[in-house]
């Protein structure tokens, strides 16, 4: 992924934070020459991206699990809350439209979990983790975690063992401060997961406009 500097992460946790509540992730890899990719829930493993690993589990009937083993070098995206922003917003003229989002792409080497229980950890770790984003929470009861004993053949574990991550948090940081306030706003009223995010990384107007990149 191109990244660049002015739309870095002001903090390692707005990466943490952006995998958690993200966690439906878009998983590649290679199969014969032919890139493949599979969306599924994909969990941190522990606080830190850095060093660290993801957990994920896949329909056994999906082929692509098969070519781990052989290729077992993987990109994980997680996509964050974005938002197309329209030149109305900001009131102005000359003026371009934009696309305000925020992503993490994660590089490791997956490895699939051979222990029979493994699925039903890895499965029953993500239901926790989805849940605590929840309020009320779900609790799953014990007839739930026969129904999860029972779905187990049908199921894959695997982990990623993370080398390198990268992340883009563009909240429109290059426009002016009067012009970010109404792109802001807007969000607040339109897109509350975006707004939400711009108020989380603390984004401002940058003292320098670097120029406007249009989309990414």
């Amino acid at each position: 992924m191109h990244t660049f500097p002015w739309y870095a992460a002001a903090d390692p946790a707005q990466v943490t934070t952006l995998i958690r509540e993200n966690p439906f992730a878009l998983v590649v890899s290679t199969v014969d020459g032919v890139p493949v990719a599979t969306h599924v829930p994909v969990i941190l493993e522990g606080t830190a991206v850095d060093g660290g690993t993801l957990l994920g589990h896949m329909a056994r009937a999906n082929p692509h699990w098969r070519s781990f083993e052989g290729s077992p070098d993987v990109l994980v995206i997680f996509s964050g809350p974005h938002g197309y922003v329209s030149p109305t917003v900001y009131a102005t003229d000359p003026a371009v439209p934009t696309w305000d989002y925020a992503a993490v792409h994660v590089t490791g080497r997956v490895e699939l979990l051979g222990d029979p229980l493994d699925p039903l950890d890895v499965v029953e770790r993500t239901v926790t983790a989805a849940e605590s984003l929840r309020e009320p929470a779900w609790e799953p009861t014990a007839a739930s975690r026969d129904r999860f004993r029972a779905l187990l053949p049908g199921v894959v574990a695997f982990r990623v063992r993370v080398r390198t991550q990268q992340s883009i948090f563009k909240l429109s940081q290059d426009i002016d401060a009067e012009c970010y306030s109404r792109v802001r706003d807007a969000a607040a009223a339109e897109n509350p997961g975006l707004a939400e995010q711009m108020r989380r990384a603390g984004c401002g107007a940058l003292k320098e406009t670097p120029g406007v990149v249009v989309f990414h």
